[in-house]
């Protein structure tokens, strides 16, 4: 925050005074992120006072990172003797350029975030995956105070209209904070899928309070999978508590009573350790949680810290997909990454393939 607020007040060009009134508000605004998580409670605040705070607070952090990414630049410029000294000190022409850059930037990132992307794939096996043929999967969706009751209610038009067998989601429904999904009786939306809606649990889950997050879930008619198996219209579901629980079940556990004839389907919302699905004989494994950085360059760091941070990986007979998440943490704003929601076909099981052929030659 310094390095850029320092550039900030050498590229002004106007009277000191001035300049202290804009560094002291752009460092007040930053500094506004950590005051909605260590100083206020915004849940004591009016509705829209809340949802302000917030906004500001958390997308000053993407433009104070985007700042210091421009003044980088832009040094590194100087030193090549690319742009002149005069540039960053005391230049109209340097602030209008770095403000017209952020300016760009951001509206380019709020309709990368709005545009929602429908990702479809196909799932292989050679097990029975009884009735269910499409499946919408999704997770990160992160209601609360930066996403309200209209836009869900979108998401969940979007959703019904793939009119799937299942949904499943990968953890992170809730962002943090109760209240926003109470007073707009988000739950009542929840309910409007017209699937069964199988979940696991997140880290934000945690953040919120694990039984406030269960009693939600309940009144929202999402079945909430915690170290639980189930069989749903001939496939198995399994929900994996978030490794936030040190002492969650291992997948060993997990499977021990399954019929693992049935197709398998794991959601664990942090996706570390792959390897022990296709271990266990998972045949797909969902997760989310990474949100792929949401911004350019953290997808780079997230390319090293996970196996896969993104997208489709096949280990062995085991699918997975990490999704980037439907939603997004703090600011709406997307670089380099996209929303999405996922609508996977599963084939027609070796059983229902041996009845066709049976009835095509009693039809010859």
């Amino acid at each position: 925050m310094v390095y850029s607020l320092w550039h900030v007040w050498h590229i002004l060009p106007i009277p000191n005074i001035y300049k202290y009134i804009v560094v002291g508000i752009l460092a007040t605004v930053v500094c506004w992120f950590f005051g909605n998580f260590a100083i206020f409670n915004i849940d004591h605040w009016p509705m829209p006072l809340a949802r302000a705070s917030y906004q500001i607070g958390n997308s000053a952090i993407f433009i104070l990172m985007y700042t210091v990414l421009i003044f980088i630049a832009l040094d590194l410029a100087r030193l090549a003797h690319i742009l002149p000294r005069s540039f960053l000190v005391d230049s109209w022409k340097g602030t209008l350029s770095v403000a017209a850059v952020l300016m760009a930037i951001f509206i380019y990132g709020y309709f990368q975030y709005r545009n929602k992307v429908r990702v479809p794939i196909k799932l292989q096996t050679n097990k029975t995956t009884g009735s269910v043929k499409k499946i919408v999967m999704l997770s990160d969706l992160h209601v609360g105070y930066h996403i309200d009751r209209k836009e869900l209610s979108s998401w969940v038009d979007k959703i019904n209209d793939e009119n799937a067998d299942l949904i499943l989601i990968g953890g992170d429904i809730i962002d943090g904070r109760m209240r926003p999904l109470i007073e707009e009786n988000m739950a009542e939306e929840f309910r409007r899928f017209n699937a069964p809606v199988y979940a696991c649990i997140g880290n934000h889950e945690y953040y919120t309070g694990k039984k406030a997050a269960e009693k939600f879930y309940r009144e929202a008619n999402i079945n909430l999978l915690i170290d639980q198996t189930v069989t749903v219209k001939g496939i198995n579901i399994i929900g994996r508590d978030d490794r936030t629980n040190e002492k969650r079940c291992s997948l060993k556990d997990l499977t021990g009573h399954l019929d693992m004839r049935k197709f398998t389907i794991l959601l664990d919302h942090q996706p570390y350790h792959l390897e022990q699905a296709e271990e266990a004989g998972i045949d797909f494994q969902l997760s989310g949680h990474t949100h792929y950085g949401q911004m350019w360059p953290i997808n780079w760091i997230e390319d090293v810290i996970y196996e896969k941070a993104h997208g489709a990986l096949t280990k062995g007979n085991t699918q997975y997909y990490i999704s980037s998440g439907i939603g997004i943490w703090g600011a709406k704003f997307r670089l380099g990454t996209q929303s999405e929601y996922v609508v996977a076909q599963l084939p027609i099981t070796i059983k229902q393939n041996t009845a066709k052929n049976k009835r095509d030659r009693n039809a010859n």
